[in-house]
């Protein structure tokens, strides 16, 4: 075969690719999925792991599987973002390519690439960007562990789950303080490093999915400025299915918050128990001081002790209502009896920096261009009024 004919049986081979991913029918591939996550989900619900298991081998060596999980990670916002390997799947041929290499047999988890991103106290948050291989095989397997988290997660988890948002996390807030019997006190949690303290030995045993590719996953690693470090705690912040096995870790807080006070119901009812959770960010009300500090805080430090976590002692507090709290951005508190949710000051001033910031270094661009810039920044700042908190909470 000449050097030409070489070329060409690539190029056709390439073509070929290209058509198959072009001509897939999604449709039909969503179908087939959501099918076999509704049987993980019965399964699990019914108590067999065995079919779990069997159940989640299927989805994850399906080709319906797969093709959703090569097209997640090439059309979501880092689909331009290379880990270590410095590859993407930028054409249909790659994605097609990509898609079929998404093989269980022989994998090996590549290190992460570290890059660090701004928080608003000044901080730095380190981000793992996994390979597109990597980012792949977990979207992959991130379909099928979705069913079992969402049917064993706590009511009132609304973080980095399907349909649930910032926005129902504040809305239980509204709905559980604002009533004249509400109560009246509160704890506000905070977790030191949560993703980066998980326990790995806990993650290994209590979430149900291949041990052999989680441990890869957990021990693979990142380089940061050239150097190869090893990770023996945390999941990444920055892997797909890091906020699923995140949630997990961290259901059953409700059920041990609500144990601290007694088992009966009434014993909780007394109590004034709620909880309401949004990723590693929570809070618990109370109905004194006494019992959010002797009781409650006891039993979510024991509960975090087991996964390898503790709580910040410095963002940890107990206020009441009528000081009100800061969370998700939002600042809730009481006025007189009356319950007010508003942006947080902090949040305010985060947007009016951003804002500041864009404006200036865009002086010279037109009226148009510059508006475009600023549409995302607004629409997705903190300016939300307690009227839309109600009217949500009326049509529940």
């Amino acid at each position: 075969m000449t050097a030409i004919d070489a070329k060409a049986t690539g190029a056709g081979a390439s073509s070929r690719a290209a058509q198959k991913w072009d001509q897939a029918n999604w449709s039909q591939m969503e179908a087939d999925v959501k099918r076999l996550q509704a049987r993980i989900a019965k399964a699990t619900r019914e108590g067999r792991w065995g079919k779990v298991q069997a159940l989640q081998r299927l989805l994850t060596r399906s080709h319906s599987g797969k093709m959703l999980a090569a097209k997640r990670v090439t059309e979501n916002r880092g689909k331009r973002t290379p880990g270590v390997d410095g590859r993407i799947w930028s054409s249909p041929a790659a994605r097609w390519n990509g898609m079929i290499s998404l093989r269980h047999r022989g994998y090996r988890a590549m290190p992460l690439r570290r890059v660090y991103i701004p928080k608003s106290n000044g901080k730095k948050r380190p981000l793992g960007i996994p390979c597109m291989r990597c980012r792949a095989m977990q979207a992959l397997w991130k379909l099928a562990l979705e069913p079992v988290a969402e049917t064993q997660a706590d009511p009132n988890s609304y973080g980095f789950r399907p349909e649930r948002s910032t926005a129902d996390a504040i809305e239980q807030c509204f709905i559980t303080l604002a009533k004249r019997a509400s109560p009246e006190w509160i704890l506000e949690g905070d977790i030191r490093g949560c993703f980066d303290n998980f326990s790995h030995p806990w993650i290994l045993e209590h979430v149900p999915m291949d041990k052999a590719i989680l441990r890869r996953w957990l021990q693979a690693g990142y380089i940061d400025e050239g150097t190869l470090f090893e990770t023996s705690t945390g999941t990444p912040q920055g892997g797909i299915i890091s906020p699923v096995i995140a949630n997990m870790a961290l259901d059953g807080l409700e059920a041990a918050v609500y144990a601290s006070v007694g088992t009966s119901k009434l014993a909780r009812s007394n109590a004034q128990l709620n909880v309401v959770r949004y990723a590693d960010d929570f809070v618990v009300t109370g109905v004194s001081k006494d019992v959010l500090e002797f009781k409650v805080l006891l039993a979510v430090r024991q509960f975090m002790a087991a996964r390898g976590l503790e709580l910040s002692e410095e963002k940890t507090r107990i206020t009441n209502i009528a000081d009100g709290f800061d969370f998700l951005g939002q600042n809730v508190r009481k006025y007189d009896g009356k319950l007010l949710i508003k942006p947080a000051k902090k949040s305010v001033k985060s947007l009016l920096d951003k804002v500041r910031e864009i404006i200036k270094g865009n002086a010279s661009v037109t009226q148009e261009a510059l508006i475009q810039q600023l549409n995302p920044v607004i629409r997705d700042g903190p300016c939300i009024t307690v009227t839309s908190w109600r009217k949500r909470a009326s049509h529940r």
